[in-house]
C-alpha cells in the first residue's frame, strides 16, 4: 500500500481512537509508519533525503507488537515524497497534540510516562519529516529560477553587477 494511504488510516485510526491506550497505540503506528517510510526513502529516494531519511528511519523505540504487527508493515512505496512527507508531518502533529491530551489528564503515572515517550519520538520524527519537506523546496527552488546569463549558471546576478556585465 503506498505511504499516502496508510497515512489516510493512521488519521482515520487515531481520530476514532476511543480511550488513552488507544491513542497511545495509534502513537506508536503513525511511529512505525514515520520509520518505514524514512527507511523507504532512504533506499529509493531522492538523493538529497537519503541521509535524512536514514535518521528517520532510525527514530524511536517502540513496545513490541501483538500479532497483528504495525499498519506500517503493508508500505510498498512512496509515490510522490513530497506530499507523502507533508501528510506525515500532519499526521505526527496530531499524534503529539492527542498524546499531550492524555498525559496531562491522566493521574496514572506509568501511562504519563507512555505518553511523555511517545511524544519525544513523535517529535523528533515531525523533524526530521520538516527537514526533508525543506530540501524538498531548496530542490524545486533552485530547477525553478532561471540560469544566470552573467555566470553561465543558475542562480542570481552578482550583487552591484549589471545583469549581462561579466
Amino acid at each position: 500500500m503506498d505511504a499516502e494511504r496508510l497515512i489516510a488510516a493512521g488519521r482515520q485510526a487515531l481520530a476514532a481512537s476511543g480511550t488513552a491506550q488507544d491513542i497511545v497505540a495509534e502513537a506508536w503506528q503513525a511511529q512505525a509508519l514515520a520509520q518505514a517510510i524514512g527507511s523507504h526513502l532512504a533506499l529509493c529516494g531522492p538523493m538529497e533525503l537519503r541521509g535524512e531519511a536514514r535518521g528517520l528511519s532510525e527514530t524511536g523505540e517502540y513496545p513490541a507488537w501483538g500479532a497483528a504487527g504495525p499498519r506500517a508493515a503493508q508500505l510498498t512505496e512512496v509515490i510522490d515524497p513530497q506530499p507523502a512527507l507533508a501528510a506525515l508531518g500532519e499526521l505526527l502533529e496530531e499524534v503529539g497534540m492527542a498524546l499531550v491530551g492524555v498525559a496531562c489528564a491522566t493521574d496514572e503515572e506509568g501511562l504519563y510516562w507512555q505518553c511523555i515517550e511517545a511524544i519525544d519520538a513523535a517529535d523528533e520524527a515531525g523533524d526530521r519529516v520538516r527537514g526533508m519537506l525543506r530540501r524538498l523546496d531548496v530542490r524545486e527552488w533552485a530547477r525553478a529560477r532561471p540560469p544566470d546569463r552573467a555566470w553561465g549558471r543558475a542562480g542570481p546576478a552578482r550583487p552591484g553587477v549589471p545583469e549581462g556585465a561579466g
